[in-house]
């Protein structure tokens, strides 16, 4: 039997300290004073929470941005593809060029591949949004991909696809690279993620888990394509997936039903403005196919988590919910119609959301849903609706950071802007309560985050961790 006492815990501001006795994976004895053989490490009053868990990530994509060149500071096209051009100078021969980040929704000029054709030659470059709902490519890029589309701009499954054989990078050195983007996220406290890639991901994190990552616990999302080999394994949502060590486990059905709000593809009631093309966003799946997929879902014992963030397709996941009878989550509602705030809680259906795409998006949103943004990332209604909350990033979009998504839902702001919709904020202990699966109490998981500051006075966003424990083994240290 494994055993460490936590001495001098403080799992209130106020209140007094206590030990925490952790056996086996489990939180054993809470006491003022434990007096066991076993090893023990004096936390000094710090504040003791629960690990943090990050409810909707890309962690190869996390993996892979990070080292991708940086172009979300770009406020055009031309800036993009100057950008672009200083990394070409430095660029491996017949290697694609690939940057991340770019927001072109405000921008004063259009993305075109003539103007990324002149600043970076013959060399292929692909510049992948934000959102990850689209990819800019040069003509060397295009004829290398077979990309027909005449601005080198591709959107939705087309981006998707394009994405994927972008991330055609050796298994050991995606490992290598998960494995490290896994330990930085313990470095803040976070002990699990539900991996939202867009691929069969059991296998890698068998092969992770197995060369010795076992910083994270992980909920591995299965897409459409994968629901009946799924089911052939008899792996329902929420199994340990044998092999796993008891940390990964199946994670939702994931379907994407409509865009984003930056590539103006998110599916709304009402048009956008100055959009010809499809001027109420893109419904990619529509209501009867949706319907099928969860009853498909409802018998391989899967969870469905739908992507939705325009109102319309937000009303129309919900309506597939009811018709089936099914509970879940619905990922992202970024923009709901107030008669469906209430369908959440009623319906069983968690609000999986990522409160830093607000900070994000304040601008854009203004911009393309003038009249509606009180309707936006409504977090303070749907709590008060009795919704369920779950906190995420959909990394790499935002930082797989939980006290960045924290401090978002909390404040409403960053860099110093005013609170955009204050009366949308929820508490910090309601944000923290949508950011954990366990509680610091007997008999339950040792998934422990030691806080370096005060939790209900230190800004969430830069909330120093001491020291993250998972199965009550030290995943980060600085004690």
């Amino acid at each position: 039997m494994s055993a460490l006492i936590l001495r001098r815990a403080r799992l209130a501001p106020a209140a007094e300290t206590v030990d925490l006795l952790l056996r086996d994976g489990v939180i054993a004895a809470i006491a003022p004073r434990i007096e066991e053989a076993a090893e023990t490490v004096d936390v000094d009053g710090r504040h003791v929470v629960p690990g943090l868990w990050d409810a909707h990530v890309h962690l190869n994509q996390w993996a892979l941005a990070l080292r991708r060149f940086d172009v979300g500071a770009a406020e055009s096209a031309a800036e993009a593809a100057a950008i672009a051009a200083a990394h070409r100078a430095r660029a491996e021969e017949g290697q694609t060029l690939v940057g991340y980040g770019f927001r072109d929704g405000l921008w004063p000029d259009a993305p075109s591949r003539e103007l990324l054709d002149a600043a970076t030659g013959a060399h292929p470059v692909v510049l992948v949004s934000g959102d990850l709902h689209a990819a800019w490519a040069n003509s060397a890029a295009c004829a290398r991909y077979g990309l027909t589309a005449p601005n080198g701009l591709v959107r939705e499954t087309d981006a998707f696809a394009l994405v994927r054989e972008l991330d055609a990078v050796d298994d050991a050195v995606l490992d290598r690279w998960a494995g490290e983007a896994a330990l930085t996220a313990a470095v803040r406290g976070v002990v699990g993620v539900v991996d939202m890639e867009m691929r069969w991901s059991r296998d890698a994190w068998l092969r992770r888990i197995a060369g010795g990552q076992r910083s994270l616990r992980v909920e591995a999302a299965v897409y459409p394509q994968d629901i009946a080999r799924a089911t052939a394994l008899r792996l329902p949502s929420g199994a340990l997936v044998e092999g796993g060590e008891g940390l990964l486990a199946v994670g939702p059905a994931k379907i994407i039903t409509d865009g984003s709000l930056n590539t103006r593809t998110a599916f709304c009631a009402d048009p956008y403005a100055g959009l010809d093309a499809d001027p109420h966003g893109v419904l990619t799946v529509p209501h009867e196919e949706l319907v099928e997929h969860l009853r498909l879902a409802r018998r391989a014992g899967l969870r469905p988590a739908v992507h939705a963030i325009g109102d319309r397709a937000n009303t129309l996941a919900l309506n597939a919910f009811e018709a089936v009878g099914i509970g879940g989550s619905i990922e992202h509602a970024q923009l709901l119609a107030d008669d469906d705030v209430p369908r959440f809680a009623a319906l069983g259906v968690v609000a999986s959301v990522q409160p830093e795409h607000a900070m994000d998006d304040r601008d854009v949103a203004e911009h393309y849903w003038p009249g509606r943004t009180e309707r936006a990332f409504p977090l303070r209604a749907l709590l008060d609706a009795g919704a369920q909350l779950a906190l995420g990033s959909d990394a790499p979009v935002a930082p797989l950071d939980p006290w960045v998504a924290m401090d978002a839902a909390v404040t409403r702001s960053r860099d110093g802007r005013g609170a955009w919709h204050g009366e949308q904020a929820i508490t910090r202990a309601e944000a923290l309560a949508a950011s954990v699966r366990s509680a610091v109490a007997v008999g339950e998981r040792a998934d422990l985050a030691v806080l370096d500051a005060a939790f209900d006075a230190h800004p969430l966003r830069t909330m120093p961790v001491a020291a993250t424990l998972l199965e009550g083994r030290f995943t980060h240290r600085a004690l």
